[in-house]
Protein backbone atom coordinates (compact mmCIF):
# COMPACT_ATOMS: atom_id res chain seq x y z
CA UNK A 1 0.00 0.00 0.00
CA UNK A 2 1.59 3.10 -1.04
CA UNK A 3 1.58 6.34 1.03
CA UNK A 4 -1.22 7.73 -0.47
CA UNK A 5 -3.27 5.14 0.39
CA UNK A 6 -2.23 4.70 3.85
CA UNK A 7 -3.46 7.94 4.51
CA UNK A 8 -6.90 7.75 2.60
CA UNK A 9 -7.62 4.30 4.92
CA UNK A 10 -6.28 5.98 8.11
CA UNK A 11 -8.82 8.71 7.10
CA UNK A 12 -11.65 6.55 6.69
CA UNK A 13 -10.76 4.59 10.01
CA UNK A 14 -10.32 7.81 12.18
CA UNK A 15 -13.73 9.17 10.49
CA UNK A 16 -15.33 5.85 11.38
CA UNK A 17 -14.19 6.23 15.02
CA UNK A 18 -15.18 9.51 15.42
CA UNK A 19 -18.63 8.52 14.05
CA UNK A 20 -19.18 5.69 16.51
CA UNK A 21 -18.39 8.35 19.47
CA UNK A 22 -21.49 9.99 18.26
CA UNK A 23 -23.64 7.09 16.52
CA UNK A 24 -24.90 3.52 17.19
CA UNK A 25 -23.05 1.94 14.15
CA UNK A 26 -25.89 0.46 13.04
CA UNK A 27 -27.43 5.03 12.49
CA UNK A 28 -23.45 5.02 10.60
CA UNK A 29 -23.94 4.81 6.59
CA UNK A 30 -21.16 4.73 4.38
CA UNK A 31 -21.98 8.03 3.11
CA UNK A 32 -21.84 9.60 6.97
CA UNK A 33 -18.01 7.75 6.83
CA UNK A 34 -17.40 9.66 3.24
CA UNK A 35 -18.59 12.82 4.48
CA UNK A 36 -16.52 12.99 7.87
CA UNK A 37 -13.49 11.37 5.66
CA UNK A 38 -13.47 14.33 3.33
CA UNK A 39 -13.49 11.63 0.63
CA UNK A 40 -15.51 10.41 -2.90
CA UNK A 41 -17.34 7.26 -2.49
CA UNK A 42 -15.39 5.41 -5.43
CA UNK A 43 -12.24 6.37 -3.23
CA UNK A 44 -14.19 5.19 -0.27
CA UNK A 45 -15.14 1.16 -2.15
CA UNK A 46 -11.97 1.32 -3.31
CA UNK A 47 -10.71 0.21 -0.39
CA UNK A 48 -13.45 -1.45 1.78
CA UNK A 49 -17.31 -2.96 0.08
CA UNK A 50 -18.90 -2.73 3.30
CA UNK A 51 -19.01 -0.77 6.72
CA UNK A 52 -18.98 -4.41 8.17
CA UNK A 53 -15.70 -4.94 6.47
CA UNK A 54 -14.35 -1.45 7.44
CA UNK A 55 -15.42 -2.59 11.30
CA UNK A 56 -13.38 -6.15 10.80
CA UNK A 57 -10.07 -4.00 9.05
CA UNK A 58 -10.28 -1.76 11.98
CA UNK A 59 -9.95 -4.65 14.27
CA UNK A 60 -7.35 -6.16 12.37
CA UNK A 61 -5.41 -3.33 12.21
CA UNK A 62 -5.65 -2.62 15.90
CA UNK A 63 -5.40 -5.98 17.00
CA UNK A 64 -2.43 -7.12 14.76
CA UNK A 65 -0.54 -3.95 16.31
CA UNK A 66 -1.71 -5.08 19.69
CA UNK A 67 -1.10 -8.30 19.79
CA UNK A 68 2.30 -8.41 18.18
CA UNK A 69 4.50 -11.60 19.16
CA UNK A 70 7.84 -8.91 18.78
CA UNK A 71 7.71 -6.93 22.18
CA UNK A 72 9.97 -3.85 21.42
CA UNK A 73 10.94 -1.14 23.84
CA UNK A 74 8.56 1.73 24.08
CA UNK A 75 8.33 5.06 24.97
CA UNK A 76 5.71 4.81 27.78
CA UNK A 77 6.73 1.25 28.44
CA UNK A 78 9.32 -1.87 28.35
CA UNK A 79 8.16 -5.32 28.01
CA UNK A 80 10.74 -6.19 26.06
CA UNK A 81 12.58 -8.35 28.66
CA UNK A 82 9.40 -9.68 30.35
CA UNK A 83 8.77 -12.96 28.93
CA UNK A 84 5.79 -13.97 31.73
CA UNK A 85 2.28 -14.05 30.42
CA UNK A 86 1.17 -11.73 33.08
CA UNK A 87 3.95 -9.34 31.41
CA UNK A 88 2.23 -9.82 28.08
CA UNK A 89 -1.42 -9.46 28.90
CA UNK A 90 0.13 -5.79 31.04
CA UNK A 91 1.77 -4.85 27.76
CA UNK A 92 -1.36 -5.56 25.71
CA UNK A 93 -3.27 -3.47 28.20
CA UNK A 94 -0.88 -0.53 27.38
CA UNK A 95 -1.46 -0.36 24.05
CA UNK A 96 -5.35 -0.66 24.06
CA UNK A 97 -4.76 2.51 26.89
CA UNK A 98 -2.59 3.78 24.10
CA UNK A 99 -5.61 3.15 21.50
CA UNK A 100 -8.08 4.04 23.79
CA UNK A 101 -9.73 7.59 22.25
CA UNK A 102 -10.12 5.74 19.02
CA UNK A 103 -11.13 2.20 20.38
CA UNK A 104 -13.31 3.08 23.59
CA UNK A 105 -16.58 3.38 21.23
CA UNK A 106 -15.99 0.09 19.39
CA UNK A 107 -15.86 -1.75 23.04
CA UNK A 108 -19.11 0.36 23.97
CA UNK A 109 -21.28 0.72 21.32
CA UNK A 110 -23.78 -1.38 19.39
CA UNK A 111 -20.92 -2.47 17.74
CA UNK A 112 -19.42 -3.73 21.07
CA UNK A 113 -20.29 -7.16 20.63
CA UNK A 114 -18.61 -7.79 16.76
CA UNK A 115 -15.31 -6.00 18.25
CA UNK A 116 -15.34 -8.12 20.85
CA UNK A 117 -15.50 -11.28 18.83
CA UNK A 118 -12.97 -10.22 16.97
CA UNK A 119 -10.74 -9.03 19.98
CA UNK A 120 -11.48 -12.82 21.46
CA UNK A 121 -10.47 -14.24 18.36
CA UNK A 122 -6.96 -12.90 19.09
CA UNK A 123 -7.59 -13.67 22.41
CA UNK A 124 -7.74 -17.27 21.89
CA UNK A 125 -4.29 -17.44 20.28
CA UNK A 126 -2.63 -15.24 22.72
CA UNK A 127 -4.15 -18.01 25.85
CA UNK A 128 -4.34 -20.85 24.27
CA UNK A 129 -0.62 -21.92 25.75
CA UNK A 130 -1.50 -20.84 29.27
CA UNK A 131 -4.47 -22.61 30.38
CA UNK A 132 -3.83 -24.81 32.60
CA UNK A 133 -6.76 -26.84 34.18
CA UNK A 134 -7.50 -30.20 36.49
CA UNK A 135 -8.78 -33.34 34.16
CA UNK A 136 -12.38 -32.55 35.10
CA UNK A 137 -12.61 -28.82 33.29
CA UNK A 138 -12.68 -29.35 29.68
CA UNK A 139 -9.79 -26.90 27.99
CA UNK A 140 -11.78 -25.34 25.59
CA UNK A 141 -14.25 -24.69 28.25
CA UNK A 142 -11.53 -22.69 30.41
CA UNK A 143 -10.23 -20.94 27.51
CA UNK A 144 -13.44 -19.81 26.51
CA UNK A 145 -13.78 -18.38 30.10
CA UNK A 146 -10.62 -16.99 30.60
CA UNK A 147 -10.99 -15.13 27.18
CA UNK A 148 -14.50 -14.27 28.39
CA UNK A 149 -13.35 -12.61 31.57
CA UNK A 150 -10.35 -10.91 30.03
CA UNK A 151 -12.37 -9.62 27.30
CA UNK A 152 -14.93 -8.23 30.07
CA UNK A 153 -12.41 -6.93 31.73
CA UNK A 154 -11.02 -4.95 29.22
CA UNK A 155 -14.69 -3.34 27.99
CA UNK A 156 -14.56 -2.67 31.98
CA UNK A 157 -12.02 -0.46 32.40
CA UNK A 158 -12.68 1.36 28.30
CA UNK A 159 -16.32 2.19 30.70
CA UNK A 160 -14.41 3.55 33.38
CA UNK A 161 -12.23 5.39 31.19
CA UNK A 162 -9.07 3.65 31.63
CA UNK A 163 -8.91 5.25 34.88
CA UNK A 164 -6.45 2.40 36.13
CA UNK A 165 -2.98 1.17 35.35
CA UNK A 166 -2.75 -1.67 32.56
CA UNK A 167 -0.70 -3.13 36.22
CA UNK A 168 -3.55 -3.39 38.46
CA UNK A 169 -6.07 -4.06 35.47
CA UNK A 170 -3.47 -7.31 34.73
CA UNK A 171 -3.60 -8.06 38.70
CA UNK A 172 -7.50 -7.78 38.80
CA UNK A 173 -7.49 -9.94 36.12
CA UNK A 174 -5.32 -12.84 37.62
CA UNK A 175 -6.53 -12.77 41.08
CA UNK A 176 -10.16 -13.24 39.62
CA UNK A 177 -8.87 -16.21 37.31
CA UNK A 178 -7.54 -19.38 38.38
CA UNK A 179 -7.06 -21.07 34.99
CA UNK A 180 -3.89 -18.84 34.09
CA UNK A 181 -0.60 -19.89 34.78
CA UNK A 182 1.07 -16.05 34.92
CA UNK A 183 4.31 -17.37 33.55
Amino acid sequence: MDRRQRKTRNAIFTAFSALLERKCYSSVTVQDIIDEADIGRSTFYSHFETKDELLRAMCTDIFDHVFSEDIMTEAEHDFSHNSSFRDRITHILYHLREKQQSISGLFIGECGEVFIRYFKEYLYHVFDAHISVSSNIPRDYAADMAVSSFAGTVRWWMRDNGSHSPEEVSAYFFECTGVLSQS
